[in-house]
């Protein structure tokens, strides 16, 4: 913390009058890395992203169909849960809201399952994915992410603590009811907000 204690940033507000680094965090200039289990194996000639659950309309894109979705831009801080804090992440990927529009959530789809290569899932309400800062990303600051922070692809909802942007995703089922994911079932929040310290439910 020594090295950022005259870092402006940190006197910085955010647009909705809270702290720009929640409460029992830290900054850092790297960016840790922290998963369950061993990277998986992923090969982009047979990578399928599904779409499902309560839709209209399923969704099965390839990593070149989904490249050729609208891109968007942009620069978010990230805050992980084992209390370090990373500001001013740029991100390149698809917004969530233009991908769900393919899809067409059901009036009943309340809350969203983020499915990943290896197995882990977690859970978001559908509420807190609108907004053009939760995407889908394949790109940090102008490299493509690494296999150790989720290539190709992984999701991106800054505003809650960083496990629930899940690493190497390759799905998001549509839900009426809220259900626990990995990390969940072991003990972490439920919804996960940095600045009301929702760690563990």
């Amino acid at each position: 913390m020594a090295l950022f204690a005259k870092d402006p940033r940190m006197q910085q507000a955010r647009d909705d009058g809270r702290p720009r680094l929640p409460p029992g965090q830290r900054l850092t200039d790297g960016w840790p890395v922290l998963h369950y289990g061993s990277i998986p194996k992923v090969d982009l000639a047979t990578w399928k992203f599904h779409i499902f659950g309560l839709v209209e309309q399923e969704v099965t894109l390839s990593w070149d169909e989904f490249m050729a979705l609208s891109q968007s831009k942009s620069r978010s801080d990230i805050h992980c849960v084992t209390t370090w804090s990373k500001f001013d992440n740029e991100w390149d990927g698809v917004v969530m809201d233009d991908l769900f529009a393919l899809a067409r959530p059901k009036p009943e789809a309340a809350h969203v399952i983020f499915h990943s290569y290896g197995g882990y899932t977690t859970n978001v309400s559908l509420s807190e994915l609108h907004g053009p800062e939760n995407m889908l990303v394949h790109t940090h600051n102008g490299e493509p992410l690494t296999e150790e922070h989720g290539w190709p692809l992984r999701g991106l909802v800054p505003n809650l603590y960083f496990w629930k942007s899940a690493k190497w995703v390759r799905g998001i089922e549509f839900v009426a009811q809220d259900r626990a994911g990995f990390w969940e079932m072991y003990g972490y929040h439920m919804h996960g907000d940095p600045w009301t310290e929702e760690r563990y439910g």
